[in-house]
């Protein structure tokens, strides 16, 4: 379950920072994401992940608090308002406008087109047998950016079709304790 949340968060986020060098900069710091649609093979996954958010917060509650803080030392993600997380975008991340370095990411954009504040993007890439191919776009207004991300994973349970779209917003430099996404992957 935990895999699960991160992963669509991360995603989500690393997504919506993906960006070209002639797009508007993206701030270092903490930034909340919300996954806004979420479906897979046509079914809208939105409860679901709400309800393994729900459970996970839950969870998290009931841990004493060293053991609380050492799962939230490893993980690049924390439960913010409903329905979002919060993400900490690191300095190089940030002058990368958001991108993970290539010794993190497993899915580099295999082209950018960037007009103003609107980036397009597609990838296709393959790592531990399961082969992801899409297209998506990003806009960033202000400290805001919305991305929507269409795909087709392929691996061994199958093909299946994902659509994401999510939003990110900048929420200040201090990273409350939350470990850049660059870092906490090493």
């Amino acid at each position: 379950m935990k895999k699960t949340i991160l992963a669509t968060l991360v995603m989500s986020g690393a997504l919506c920072g993906l960006a070209h060098a002639d797009a508007p900069s993206m701030k270092a710091g903490l930034w909340e994401s919300k996954v806004i649609k979420h479906v897979v093979d046509g079914k809208d996954m939105a409860a679901t992940t709400a309800e393994m958010m729900a459970k996970y917060q839950q969870a998290m509650a009931k841990m004493p608090p060293e053991q609380r803080a050492a799962m939230q030392a490893h993980m690049p993600v924390a439960a913010g308002s409903p329905g979002t997380a919060r993400l900490c975008i690191s300095p190089a991340m940030a002058a990368n406008h958001g991108a993970l370095a290539e010794s993190h990411s497993h899915c580099p954009p295999a082209s950018l087109t960037t007009i103003g504040n609107k980036t397009t993007f597609t990838f296709n890439c393959t790592h531990d047998g399961r082969t992801t191919v899409g297209t998506g776009e990003r806009i960033m207004t202000g400290d805001t950016i919305s991305g929507h991300v269409n795909m087709k994973v392929t691996d061994s349970q199958g093909t299946h079709n994902m659509e994401m779209e999510s939003q990110m917003r900048y929420l200040g430099a201090d990273c409350q304790g939350i470990k850049p996404i660059d870092q906490a992957l090493k």
